[in-house]
């Protein structure tokens, strides 16, 4: 996190995750007591019954600091994607970046799938899903970029693109998939935290991890950046080594989470945008308030798509477009302008 951030708040928001962590572990289908849950992760107090425990150590711990990471991650990334273009509706969903990663993963769950015999799928999926994702970013960057600069008309248009190729790419797999292989289609088109588990998570806690860590480092860059390209440079800010450095970390942030949660849409564009309504723009106050909402609403999300149709689970990428979607409208109509430019 950011020294410069003030300190009151984010001890707040990193409380509130807190909380809504212990909420995550208590909450679910099989109804287990607080004392047993405490107990279960300190050893102090009451003694849970073994399925208790097991539950809690193997199936919802690994998938509450999953939904913490990736709410982090991603909201972070938002932010920093959306200074990195200088366009408030850039997001790394809506640009195309989770889609192309999840195209990447789909392809190689259909048409590789002896690949699994030589390599565990942990290991496999971040992997491609970077690559995916790095490919789609380079691709809607450079369509975006008109005469030198970002074009917010062109950025949206090109991520739609993508993301409708990605779509029908993917739907195409779903005809060529056998039952198996379906399944974990439908996962990367919707998202789900179901996934998480001790192994997954020790693969690519560290990339989520890197991420968050390393992005609130170009604050002070991305600051210099909001004056414009020219500005910045003269204020002494290698633009193109900023530009390499942050797709690189929005991509790592993105596609590590498609690699273990499918596509989880319009977390990085409706954080960001609460945090500049509450905190400003300045970036060393933005990051690391986006990564910490970020958590927090992530959080809360799956544990509430978790109990919403008990004990069948909606996908959380399904819920997150349900509450994204009508947000995205209303920044449409706020920065109409700025999109016909």
């Amino acid at each position: 996190m950011n020294l410069r951030a003030p300190w009151g708040p984010l001890c707040l928001l990193a409380a509130l995750c807190v909380a809504a962590a212990a909420l995550a572990l208590v909450t679910g289908p099989l109804d287990i007591p607080a004392s047993h849950v405490f107990a279960s992760l300190t050893g102090l107090g009451e003694t849970p019954t073994p399925q208790e425990s097991a539950t809690v150590l193997d199936i919802r711990l690994p998938r509450v600091l999953l939904a913490l990471l990736i709410g982090a991650s991603l909201a972070q990334a938002g932010a920093a994607l959306q200074g990195l273009v200088r366009n408030p509706l850039a997001e790394p969903g809506l640009v195309g970046i989770s889609s192309g990663a999840a195209l990447a993963a789909a392809s190689i769950t259909v048409l590789a799938p002896p690949l699994f015999d030589w390599f565990p799928a942990r290991f496999v999926f971040p992997v491609v899903t970077f690559a995916g994702g790095a490919a789609a970013a380079a691709l809607v960057l450079r369509l975006a970029r008109i005469d030198g600069a970002t074009r917010p008309g062109a950025l949206l248009l090109a991520g739609l693109a993508l993301n409708a190729m990605a779509g029908a790419g993917i739907g195409l797999f779903t005809q060529l998939a056998s039952d198996q292989a379906l399944r974990s289609l439908t996962f990367w088109m919707f998202g789900s935290l179901g996934k998480a588990s001790w192994p997954e998570l020790a693969v690519v806690a560290p990339l989520l991890l890197a991420a968050i860590v390393l992005i609130p480092r170009e604050a002070g860059a991305l600051n210099a950046l909001l004056l414009g390209e020219p500005e910045a440079g003269h204020l002494g800010v290698d633009v193109e080594r900023l530009k390499r450095r942050l797709t690189v970390l929005v991509v790592l942030a993105a596609a590590s989470a498609v690699a273990l949660a499918g596509i989880i849409a319009f977390v990085g564009l409706i954080v960001p945008h609460l945090v500049r309504l509450w905190r400003g723009p300045d970036h060393h106050e933005l990051l690391p308030f986006s990564a910490l909402l970020g958590a927090l609403l992530l959080t809360l999300a799956d544990t509430g798509a978790r109990v919403m149709l008990a004990p069948a689970e909606l996908p959380i990428g399904i819920l997150t477009a349900l509450l994204g979607g009508p947000f995205f409208l209303a920044l449409l109509l706020r920065h109409r302008a700025e999109i016909e430019a």
